[in-house]
């Protein structure tokens, strides 16, 4: 069994930002990702995709965004500048490694991978994000379906999709985009909203929304949450009209009490009200060549898209209380505490305005004096 001092779960951003801190500190580590790529989800995702932070807040430490990156960096620019990190801090994952197991023996924790290596080691380092698996919900007689069924995850671009009919089911970010590429290349777009859903503007005449959410959460919560309710009011208000039920809360308050990030609006409400997008309710159950919706109707489809987010689901690896993890199974704090001394977490935090690369940029300095102080402990 190799032994380590400090292991590291994951080559993306969090990763990276955790190998970068120790390296700078001389702390020797090792990294395992179960893909074969550096940021390996990034590689994953549907092309059009591009950040929707701005890049002057959502670089990892101590090395900033190219200066010719545009303001919303896009994927493929994304990838390259994580690999850039990787070679600049001397990052080197071992690749093709899955976790399987991490648990407690004596006073360190073994990591154990799928192909029967383990490591021992003081400190483990959890960063294998939150989107580690895809989610998806099941509906009766799916399987009846003669059309295609995928996640969200499967998704690259609208090109195998045209001529088809296209059902996307939620409208989270990736669902609200997801839709707006299959409607921009005149793929007859359906889009099913089964609950209310916060959304706001990308941009408040030519200013990112992130920005203003980040002058609005250093006001008290009441001023900040009624404004936030206005800029809603007045720049979506008319969308329960269209079948989207907005939220009585406000978005800054969903995130803080739910970690349910507001949808970002790139476009996909305009299509919407002009009739591109049509707006559908809830699924009830599948038929032959389609679905039945909840309002008692029925619809006939090719494809259906179900853009119903991810999991972290650390349990797989863990056993979880309640005391340290929340309803999710997210950890509650970055340093492990009690029976879970010696683990860290990076990348789980999302209660917090400004994005999560943001915040892994914020949180890794504590992550990192919690480490030390465990070293010092040894």
């Amino acid at each position: 069994m190799d032994e380590q001092p400090v292991i590291i779960i994951g080559a993306g951003p969090a990763g990276l930002a955790v190998a970068a801190q120790l390296r700078q500190a001389a702390i020797p580590f090792v990294m395992l990702e179960k893909g074969a790529y550096i940021a390996q989800s990034w590689h994953n995702h549907y092309d059009r995709l591009k950040l929707h932070t701005v890049r002057e807040l959502s670089h990892l430490p101590d090395m900033p965004f190219p200066a010719h990156y545009p303001r919303y960096v896009p994927k493929d620019l994304l990838i390259q500048y994580y690999e850039a990190y990787a070679l600049h801090f001397d990052i080197q994952p071992i690749f093709g490694v899955e976790v399987i197991d991490i648990d407690k023996d004596g006073d360190t924790w073994v990591v154990a991978a799928a192909d029967g290596t383990s490591w021992r080691t003081k400190q483990v380092v959890v960063c294998a994000g939150m989107n580690r698996l895809p989610f998806r919900p099941h509906y009766q007689y799916e399987e009846d379906f003669t059309g295609e069924l995928l996640h969200s995850s499967e998704y690259k671009n609208a090109q195998p999709y045209k001529g088809k009919r296209v059902l996307v089911v939620g409208m989270g970010n990736s669902g609200a985009e997801i839709a707006l590429d299959l409607c921009s290349n005149q793929v007859d777009t359906y889009l099913s909203v089964r609950g209310p859903v916060n959304i706001v503007p990308h941009e408040i005449l030519g200013r990112p929304t992130q920005l203003t959410a980040l002058k609005l959460a250093k006001l008290p919560h009441w001023l900040g949450d009624r404004i936030g309710l206005w800029v809603r009011h007045w720049t979506m208000g008319d969308l329960p009209q269209l079948g989207i039920p907005l939220p009585a809360i406000a978005p800054a308050r969903q995130l803080r009490e739910t970690g349910q990030t507001p949808v970002i609006d790139l476009g996909t409400v305009a299509r919407i009200r002009s009739g591109e997008i049509r707006v559908l309710p809830g699924i009830e159950h599948f038929t032959n060549d389609g679905v039945l919706c909840t309002n008692g109707e029925e619809y006939s489809f090719d494809t259906v898209i179900f853009a119903t987010g991810f999991k972290a689901q650390l349990s797989d690896w863990l056993h979880l209380d309640s005391e340290h993890f929340d309803e999710r199974g997210l950890p509650r704090t970055i340093s492990g505490q009690g029976p879970y001394e010696g683990l860290f977490f990076l990348g789980y935090n999302n209660y917090a305005p400004g994005g999560g690369l943001g915040i892994i940029r914020n949180d890794v300095g504590e992550l990192m004096k919690a480490v030390v102080v465990a070293r010092q402990k040894e």
